[in-house]
């Protein structure tokens, strides 16, 4: 009975310094249920092993007592097997762990709330694909049907893919919404069937949407509008507007999100995502657009969409930009207005904004009409400068700018509305954008596709020398209107063709100043924007390069050049003291680099330490002098398997660091 438990109360105890030695000694963050069935193995093969050993080696004569000498060889003998085999099992355990490595064990309550996201997941995605199939779009999940061939013409497969959009809710519709923006990245037809999504949708009552309001505003209505309109004024697939009156009589427009928007965009982002992966594995096209990452940075734009208080902010910084083109001379605040965010009645889910009198200019065929060609050509040139200003000084603009969100007001000016989306484009980029553009307007087409190479992604097999002939005939073509369209829309279509990667921020740019043409057009059929930009551009670069502002440039880079050459004594005393005390490569490269330095040089001495043991060891076992304590057992032999069992965890330790570091793994032990 006693024997049985000390057997087990060894296996345990073997089992732990297993686990502990692998965690601490070799440094192998390995898991705990792996290192006790391996300590277990040893214990169970290591008695028999030991046993073995001792019969091989002639110490142990049954009958016969042994001396005090022949008992300590016996004990270091057993001592040196029982760590062989403490040894072996380690090794075990590393082989294991480097090929298949500890990963952490989940949290139950994370596992039980993965599995219901995934049942949600799944029957969303088969409701989309059952969509998609339905509208012979099902190519796009599963490869090509019987649907698929039947539609023969890029016409037909555009617009089964919108059909397949509209059906499959908010977020679908709002991402199509965004991609029929990105020509960049999607041909013809299905920009031109993107298009055509509709944003409408059937609205909510009363009794759903004033709980919202009060929610977000956390007060009573009648605290905060003195009125409010019930019947909403538009409604689209996330928000809906309805018209009020401040407490102080002033007219306000009221922004609500839906109640159940979030919770469905949130939802269907994954599946976005995994589609988009999917397609881009299956598509040659897929792979060109490179639509996984693509897909990433729209879904995230969406989520943020949902909060109204980004909005808001959008709105200001455009509130600013006019304002200092205003201080400036420019007239953009009397051509353009945005209107007032009231941040005590807004929230994420909630925006009050002023009400913006009059009709967009889509629908604004009337009062326009009324108007004297001087007017609607002052309100053309007006907008023009403002947006080209605004993209190319101050780097904050509309990046939605269709005729829908600019507004022709009853006072004869414009205001622009929507602004969930805007760019931000950085002075270094806005600089090659501006050479860009005045290489496009005066047809210099080497400046312009040069200026371009400076902004975009340029692959590494791009045909330069075609891509700017491609550049130019767009550039010929339009300046005698030839090429129809828009110029930069022609321009973003031979980016494209050439495999070109657009930065999300410059895209919007292109976008807006291509919508920015559709807007003039509208206001001025005829209005030339090349002819009418010509003039402008060069005033917007002169102010760029004005003299204060050079001035700035040159003062805040001798500030830099100064602190720099303050610094210099001192860096060069710490380097020569460094190179002098033999550690210069830390002075050259900082500590980041010579700890890593260190650390290769320490793998590289201990694998070295390790080999030269390991040699060491093998001398001392094929050589057969020193004193024999058996005809099988010599000092030597002792004094080898000791010396082998340390070279043997070295190289263990080495072997370990060298597979944690090619798979990432961190130093620190797991969890």
């Amino acid at each position: 009975m006693i024997t049985d438990v000390l057997t087990v109360i060894f296996a345990i105890v073997s089992a732990l310094l297993v686990g502990f030695a692998a965690r601490r000694i070799l440094d192998a963050p390995v898991g705990w249920p792996r290192s006790l069935i391996v300590g277990f193995a040893v214990f169970a093969l290591g008695l028999p092993s030991v046993r073995w050993i001792l019969d091989q080696s002639g110490l142990i004569v049954p009958g016969r007592t042994p001396d005090t000498e022949t008992a300590l060889v016996a004990l270091a003998v057993i001592a040196l097997s029982a760590a062989w085999s403490f040894a072996l099992g380690l090794a075990v355990l590393v082989a294991i762990e480097a090929v298949f490595p500890t990963r952490p064990l989940p949290n139950p309550i994370d596992v039980i709330r993965a599995a219901i996201m995934r049942r949600k997941r799944t029957r969303r995605y088969l409701e989309i694909v059952a969509i998609a199939s339905r509208h012979g779009a099902g190519w796009v999940v599963h490869g090509p049907s019987k649907a698929q061939r039947e539609l023969t013409t890029g016409e037909q497969r555009a617009n089964a893919l919108v059909g397949t959009i509209n059906d499959s809710g908010v977020t679908f519709v709002k991402l199509g919404q965004v991609l029929s923006t990105r020509r960049d990245l999607i041909p013809e037809p299905y920009i031109s069937a993107l298009a055509s999504l509709q944003s409408g949708a059937t609205t909510l009552s009363w009794e759903t949407i004033r709980p919202v309001i009060e929610t977000e505003l956390g007060r009573p209505i009648d605290e905060v509008f003195a009125s409010i309109d019930t019947a909403p004024l538009a409604a689209a697939s996330v928000a809906q507007v309805h018209t009020a009156v401040l407490t102080d009589g002033t007219p306000v427009v009221v922004k609500v999100q839906r109640p159940a928007a979030r919770a469905q965009v949130e939802a269907d982002v994954d599946i976005i995502q995994r589609l988009a992966r999917r397609v881009e594995q299956r598509t040659k096209a897929g792979r060109d657009l490179r639509l996984e990452s693509v897909a990433r940075g729209f879904t995230s734009t969406l989520v943020d969409e949902l909060d109204y208080r980004i909005e808001a902010r959008n709105m200001e910084m455009i509130r600013h930009a006019l304002t200092l083109m205003a201080q400036d001379g420019g007239d953009a605040t009397t051509v353009l207005s945005i209107p007032a965010v009231y941040p005590d009645a807004s929230s994420n889910r909630l925006l009050t904004m002023d009400l913006v009198d009059g009709q967009p200019l889509s629908r604004a065929g009337a009062q326009l009409a009324t108007m004297t060609p001087e007017q609607r050509d002052a309100l053309a040139l007006g907008l023009m400068t403002s947006v080209i200003e605004q993209i190319l000084i101050y780097g904050v603009f509309h990046a939605d700018l269709h005729p829908g969100n600019v507004i022709l007001r009853t006072n004869g000016t414009l205001g622009l509305i929507d602004f969930g989306a805007i760019g931000i484009i950085e002075r270094s980029q806005r600089e090659h954008l501006t050479a860009m553009l005045l290489g496009a307007l005066t047809e210099d087409d080497v400046t312009a596709t040069d200026a371009l190479l400076l902004i975009v992604d340029v692959p590494d097999d791009v045909d330069v020398d075609a891509f700017r002939h491609d550049i130019g005939i767009v550039l010929t073509s339009e300046r005698f209107h030839a090429g129809g369209g828009s110029i930069f829309s022609r321009m973003v279509d031979v980016i494209r063709e050439h495999h070109i990667a657009l930065p999300g921020d410059l895209a919007s740019a292109f976008r807006s100043f291509a919508t920015l043409e559709g807007c003039l057009r509208v206001l001025v059929p005829d209005f030339d924007m090349v002819g009418r930009a010509l003039p402008v551009v060069p005033q917007l670069v002169k102010h760029m390069l004005s003299p204060r502002r050079a001035l700035l440039d040159a003062e805040g880079r001798a500030i830099i050049a100064n602190a720099r050459l303050r610094a210099l004594p001192l860096r060069v005393d710490a380097l020569m003291s460094a190179l002098q005390n033999g550690t210069g490569a830390g002075a050259l490269h900082g500590e980041v680099q010579q700890g890593f330095v260190r650390s290769i040089t320490s793998q590289i001495v201990g694998a070295l330490v390790s080999i030269a043991a390991v040699a060491l060891a093998v001398v001392f076992l094929v050589t057969n002098a020193g004193p024999q304590y058996t005809a099988g057992l010599g000092l030597f032999d002792l004094i080898g398997a000791a010396v082998g069992l340390f070279g043997f965890l070295g190289l263990m330790r080495v072997v370990r660091q060298l597979f944690a570091a090619g798979q990432g793994l961190p130093r620190e032990r797991r969890r």
